[in-house]
């Protein structure tokens, strides 16, 4: 373990040191395009924030690969330069983006042959697990298509919930905790010496999102753009693919009398189909929303929206700050719980508790219809949000009273609606709008934005950018 927290130190403290001077680089270069009708940040921020995060890669690899007990993975299996190749691809291609803006159907090809190049050196779906059928080998062609659709797929999902200022490192991390507690737990408890690979992969992640997490949380100094989260994207879904399509179940130390037994009784163990899936289910099911949602306008796949999962909680009246805690603890609370569930099964207290924390979940995605108003004696000791409407009641007939001069701009200032409607309740703000890029944006702020937005707001890719 304490190789692992190396390896993650030395990952994130690259990825770190380099984003500062990535920032300059990106300034200079240009990759700072101005603000977009869908975006919700409030002023021109560079991307390119993936090249940090790749160096701090290339960093966490080279370390393991001269540690005594992670040297093994390198020696034995051929697995890390293949995720190397396809991550340099990757990224390469998210720079161009990032700098050219890409057409789609190139990305899309180029997420494909970057899956093609990782296959070519051995990281593919060689079989799967079923339950009470026992361990299916699928073939090379079988395997080699669910290998380039999990990565792209995946590619997809992370880029996709990259739209507010620490969300996609954030849950990725978040991700790559659970998986990487799941495959250790694989590799230690039960002998198997496949799941060295998704390991390592796991905490070189968790390295490279924890680096670039302090540069990129509200508001974010760098964005990590496609650059960013393509990479993160696969290097998450080469873990995936490694712990599920190249781990035999008959490989573990456990006898129940057979592969089909053993796979049967061992599911809650070894989760193999179920996990993968977990630790990326929001963003998934942010993918599958969009899709739905804009063929079901007659719109394009790829055409741009303001529809993510993230823009919702906006509308409703989060802050950006919260709607990020909120989407990290719904994250966690499925990839945590399924890693609990494989761990003991049996144990009501694990469901009992994932439900109680669903029903919190939810409470929390419903707090602005909720919020508590202060009375009228701490009315000037608490913040607007929690103030009632008494006083802007009589507001306009105290404009028209005050007449002109100082008086007057202090009975306008008075009149001005606040985020309340006449319930007491906030009002819902629109995401992409003055207002909603900060913590305590519900005010009305001058619109910093709008003087650098191009005249069209189409997104040109369902792989580029929800910012």
């Amino acid at each position: 373990m304490r190789e692992y927290l190396l390896t993650l130190c030395i990952t994130a403290a690259v990825t770190y040191l380099l984003t500062g001077p990535v920032r300059k680089f990106a300034i200079v270069a240009g990759a700072m395009p101005q603000i977009r009708a869908r975006d919700v940040h409030r002023e021109p921020t560079p991307r390119l924030g993936g090249i940090a995060m790749f160096f701090g890669l290339c960093a966490g690899l080279l370390v393991a690969s001269h540690l005594t007990n992670l040297n093994e993975v390198f020696e034995k299996s051929n697995e890390p330069r293949a995720l190397l190749s396809g991550a340099a691809l990757i990224w390469l291609l998210g720079v161009l983006d990032d700098k050219f803006e890409i057409d789609a159907l190139l990305k899309l090809g180029a997420q494909m042959i970057a899956a093609g190049v990782m296959i070519l050196q051995g990281l593919t779906i060689l079989w799967l697990p079923i339950p009470g059928i026992g361990t299916v080998a699928v073939t090379p062609w079988q395997g080699n298509l669910i290998t380039v659709a999990l990565v792209v797929v995946t590619i997809n999902a992370v880029n996709f919930v990259d739209g507010l200022d620490g969300l996609a490192a954030g849950m990725v991390g978040i991700a790559a905790t659970a998986f990487f507690l799941y495959s250790y737990r694989i590799w230690y408890g039960y002998g198997a010496e496949a799941a060295a690979p998704a390991t390592l992969f796991s905490v070189v992640l968790i390295g490279m999102c924890v680096g670039f997490l302090p540069h990129n949380m509200h508001p974010a100094r760098i964005f990590m753009g496609d650059s960013g989260s393509m990479l993160i994207g696969l290097v998450l879904a080469a873990s995936a693919v490694s712990v599920t399509g190249q781990l035999d179940v008959e490989a573990l130390n456990v006898d129940l009398g057979g592969a089909r037994e053993t796979t049967h009784a061992m599911l809650p163990v070894f989760i193999p189909l179920l996990m993968p899936l977990t630790i990326i289910a929001v963003p998934m099911a942010d993918l599958i929303l969009a899709i739905v949602r804009r063929t079901w306008r007659g719109q394009s796949p790829f055409a741009a929206d303001r529809g993510h999962l993230h823009h919702r909680l906006l509308e409703i009246g989060h802050s950006h700050s919260r709607a990020v805690l909120i989407m990290y603890f719904w994250s966690a609370l499925i990839a945590f719980g399924a890693l609990a569930y494989s761990v003991n099964s049996a144990s009501m207290w694990i469901v009992l508790s994932v439900v109680i924390l669903s029903a919190i979940g939810l409470l929390l995605l419903l707090l602005p219809r909720f919020t508590p108003r202060a009375p009228m004696w701490a009315q000037h000791i608490v913040p607007p949000r929690y103030r009632r409407r008494r006083a802007t009641v009589r507001a306009p007939q105290a404009v028209a009273e005050a007449g002109t001069g100082e008086a007057a701009d202090t009975a306008a200032e008075a009149a001005e609606p606040d985020d309340q409607d006449a319930g007491g309740h906030r009002a819902p703000v629109p995401a992409g709008v003055s207002g909603v890029n900060g913590a305590t944006a519900l005010g009305h702020r001058a619109r910093v934005g709008d003087r650098g937005r191009p005249a069209s707001p189409t997104e040109g890719t369902a792989t580029s950018r929800s910012r």
